[in-house]
């Protein structure tokens, strides 16, 4: 029997991960053990959206959120750091503190030593601070990890201004970071232009336009001279670049001042065991990603293969797919890396792609620049050199609208001949440009975990992958920095147009529009009628699909009651009848119950009701009472009985929120740190009736231990010492889905305006019965688009979005009420219109635990009696 070999990884950041997730996912933990060794006191997170955390928290940055891999022959131990590599011994020694897993508890503060049979460093890169005096004063920081980033806060909530010193990437993702904390924001840059090694120079006048109409100071051309300030900060000392010490300088007041000024590779543990390392840094590693030494690999930013360090994500990626291949006996190699970028920098769109700079001979440069729009183009081209007079794209800079980059980038790659007119591909539509080109099978679509459209028609073709979020699912395209996705979308839906299957994104086939478009056509055009609608904008009589569709829509904008003669009619079984119809033809009444919540008085009507009218009772999952069996005719008269008690409809029946499930909270329960009840009452009863997509349901516990389950919710929130969590797009059902963190430590009034704007924005835009978790996926952007207009109001929308959501606070009233109250809803509430009193004769039960069980129609004898 073949002895398994064990590999050590050292580092889990976000490359180290990635390594993991391939052993497993390729077969090498078949023959092969896996210890990683992460020095942070957590699992991997994505460093790449880094400043999320200050809205979103730890959760939502995880990339391991359990803190353990499914495979038992992945074991990760964390706060471990490796201080020796013997490569001779083939070991690896690691100091531990107390809290660190395992074995290791055994020994606190151990020095502990581990046996290699391959080594794997991913050590990643440490922040550069450069040499300037004071730098290590209080309010100095680096922005690297959640740690830093903590440190970060705690200072900015004494301080009125900050300062950025880099002007690159994560320079202005660490500017972008202060103007969230509420400080005045300096960026100082020493090279003429922001982000130099990505744009040129106009590029980069276009960016600063924009940030400083955030409010954000930038100062480029200028290196920094001095800190100053006893033992804090108080400022920061700048001159021109390329002056002499002593010419004239400028102090920008600060209290925070922030390192952002490069990255430099950690392989101080390679140069100690006598690797050898590149000139600038970072491990020499060969094609395969491995060392003069057969035993030991380098990966992501502490490797340089051919002596270059590659500071982005993506050629980690790639590095450590090629490392698990090489240890598979596979041909895979390294030979080099897609530098391209495309972000979202303090709300502007910035790619840089290919060749940027024009540095390959021959090399044309066409631009587009609109100072007043705030756009910047640049295609960079040259000839093909087949002989025809066409040209090859090398690269391009795209500021303020990056739309064309999903196109753009992958004819880099793909070689495809330009257009004979190739500024079509960067002028605006309608002044001739606009011009979309397809791509080839080989293009790569997803730089960061180097997906081919080839490799998204597979997943389509052999895979049954019918959706952007199938697609992300099974190639991970989309997954990392999403700006990819709609280019996904559009390899998707072109493959099914060419094969002849039609991508109809039309409601039914009564309405060409989607949901989400005759929700603005409604709201527009103000209609109050199905047949005004169908009139202007579709075709036929409607559906059982589009009719509910529209009532909901107009129920949501107009806060009518739901068998208003103008939505009555267009409603399903259940909304026709305000219950749920079951399997015998009778029907289940569910009264509100806010929170769980409910008094012994109200607790003895619903038995009494439940005793008179002979109904099955069931205590649900969702905190409420569950009366079933009761006839058409019945519902009203129970109705009456239970809105007399002070109950009201709990829109079971209905696309509308259904609970907000609540642990008992501070008041009664020992651990916990909020009134989690009063919370979910108070969220149940704002949100009630109100109309939506899909079924919404909410949960509030009261600390972390999570009794509520809230993060199987739509919505939930999760109560901490400062505040409030607030977690997104969860559900159960037959696709479970887990919540993801959208803001954290949220006062209970912002934690409200949230909200109301996250249940409006995903009933203006979310498709006809798409579960909230689904229309995140689906939404370019995801979760980071959600939180950009939910909390950062990237669209100007949020106080539009609360509007909507007062109106329908004000206009809320109760159904069963209404329609008691109203002799023409009654008529409907009979089984037989010539025989109003007459009970329906094929509805039967039979008794069980004491309780009344339906029995089928088709069940019931010939002759039986009801």
């Amino acid at each position: 029997m073949t002895k398994r070999q064990r590999i050590v990884v050292v580092g889990h950041g976000m490359v180290g991960h990635r390594f993991a997730q391939a052993a497993i996912e390729r077969g090498l933990t078949e023959t092969h053990d896996v210890l990683v060794l992460g020095e942070e006191p957590r699992a991997a997170y994505d460093r790449v959206a880094l400043t999320s955390w200050f809205g979103a928290g730890s959760d939502a940055l995880s990339l391991l959120p359990g803190g353990e891999y499914d495979d038992p022959r992945v074991r990760l131990v964390l706060d471990s750091v490796v201080t020796e590599v013997d490569r001779a011994a083939r070991t690896v020694t690691v100091v531990s503190p107390p809290s660190a897993a395992d074995d290791l508890l055994a020994n606190p503060g151990a020095v502990t030593v581990h046996e290699y049979d391959v080594l794997v460093l991913a050590t990643g890169a440490a922040p550069f601070v450069p040499p300037v005096e004071g730098r290590g004063k209080d309010g100095c920081f680096v922005y690297r990890t959640i740690e830093d980033l903590e440190a970060i806060r705690a200072a900015s909530e004494a301080a009125t201004s900050g300062v950025v010193i880099g002007g690159g990437l994560l320079g202005l993702e660490a500017a972008n970071a202060l103007v969230q904390l509420g400080l005045e924001t300096h960026v100082v840059e020493m090279a003429p232009r922001l982000m130099p090694v990505q744009v040129d120079d106009a590029a980069g006048a276009t960016l600063v336009r924009h940030i400083e109409r955030l409010g954000v100071t930038v100062h480029t051309g200028v290196v920094t001279e001095e800190i100053e300030g006893g033992s804090s900060v108080t400022g920061l000392r700048v001159r021109p670049a390329g002056t002499e010490e002593g010419a004239p300088t400028e102090v920008v007041d600060a209290q925070v001042v922030v390192f952002s000024a490069g990255i430099r590779p950690r392989d101080a543990l390679a140069r100690e065991c006598d690797l050898e390392v590149a000139p600038r840094g970072g491990v020499l590693v060969d094609e395969q990603c491995r060392t003069a030494d057969p035993h030991v690999f380098a990966i992501g930013e502490c490797a340089a293969p051919g002596g270059t360090m590659y500071g982005l994500v993506a050629p980690g990626y790639a590095m450590a797919e090629v490392v698990v291949d090489a240890l598979l006996d596979g041909p895979g190699t390294f030979t080099g890396a897609d530098m391209s970028t495309k972000l979202k920098l303090l709300g502007v769109d910035v790619a840089s792609f290919g060749d940027a700079f024009a540095t390959t001979d021959g090399a044309l440069e066409l631009t587009y620049a609109d100072a007043v729009a705030g756009v910047y183009k640049k295609l960079v081209v040259a000839e093909s050199g087949v002989g025809d007079g066409s040209f090859r794209l090398l690269g391009g800079i795209l500021v303020g609208d990056a739309s064309a980059y999903g196109i753009l980038r992958p004819m880099v790659s793909s070689g495809l001949a330009l257009p004979a007119n190739p500024e079509q591909l960067i002028l605006p539509v309608g002044t001739g440009g606009g011009l979309q080109l397809g791509m080839p099978d080989e293009a790569q679509v997803c730089s960061c975990n180097d997906v081919t459209k080839a490799d998204i028609l597979h997943a389509v073709t052999e895979q049954g992958c019918e959706s952007v979020a199938d697609v992300k699912q099974c190639t991970r395209a989309g997954s990392t920095c999403g700006s990819c996705v709609a280019t996904v979308k559009n390899v998707i839906e072109d493959h099914f147009a060419s094969v002849g299957k039609v991508v109809d994104k039309g409601l039914c086939e009564h309405f060409r529009l989607t949901r989400q478009e005759l929700f603005d056509v409604v709201a527009v055009h103000g209609y109050r009628r199905f047949d005004d609608i169908v009139a202007a904008h579709g075709t036929g009589r409607g559906c059982d699909v589009c009719k509910p569709a529209i009532a909901s829509i107009l129920a949501s904008q107009t806060s009518t009651h739901i068998l208003e003669p103008a939505t009555a009619e267009l409603q399903d079984t259940n909304d026709a009848y305000l219950a749920n119809i079951q399997r015998n033809g009778t029907y289940s009444v569910v009264p509100r119950i806010p929170g769980g919540e409910i008094t012994p008085d109200k607790l003895i009507v619903i038995g009494e009701v439940a005793k008179d009218y002979g109904l099955y009772t069931k205590i649900t999952g969702g905190q409420r009472i569950d009366l079933f069996g009761a006839r058409m005719e019945q519902l009203p008269a129970i109705w009456k009985r239970l809105v007399d008690a002070g109950f009201e409809s709990g829109h079971a029946y209905g696309k509308s929120l259904r609970t907000v499930k609540s642990c008992v909270g501070s008041t009664w329960c020992r651990f916990g740190v909020q009134d989690s009840v009063g919370l979910a009452i108070a969220l149940e009863l704002r949100y009630r009736g109100l109309r939506s997509p899909h079924k919404l349901k909410g949960g509030v516990s009261g600390c972390a231990r999570e009794c509520a389950e809230a993060r199987g919710k739509d919505f939930g929130v999760i109560a901490t010492e400062k505040g409030w969590n607030l977690y997104v797009g969860g559900n159960g059902g037959a696709t479970p889905a887990h919540a993801r963190l959208l803001a954290g430590d949220l006062d209970t009034a912002t934690l409200v305006s949230y909200l109301d704007r996250f249940l409006m924005y995903y009933v203006r835009t979310a498709d006809r019965l798409q579960r909230t978790s689904t229309w995140i996926e689906q939404l370019e952007g995801g979760l980071d688009r959600v939180r950009e207009v939910v909390v950062d109001d990237s669209l100007g929308l949020g106080a539009d979005l609360e509007a909507e959501m007062a109106r329908h606070v004000g206009g809320y009233e109760d159904e069963w009420r209404a329609t008691l109250e109203d002799p023409a809803k009654l008529e409907r509430f009979v089984s037989f219109v010539n025989a109003p009193d007459t009970p329906d004769p094929t509805i039967a039960f039979t008794t069980e635990r004491d309780q009344i069980q339906p029995i089928a129609p088709a069940l019931i004898p010939v002759g039986a009696p009801a």
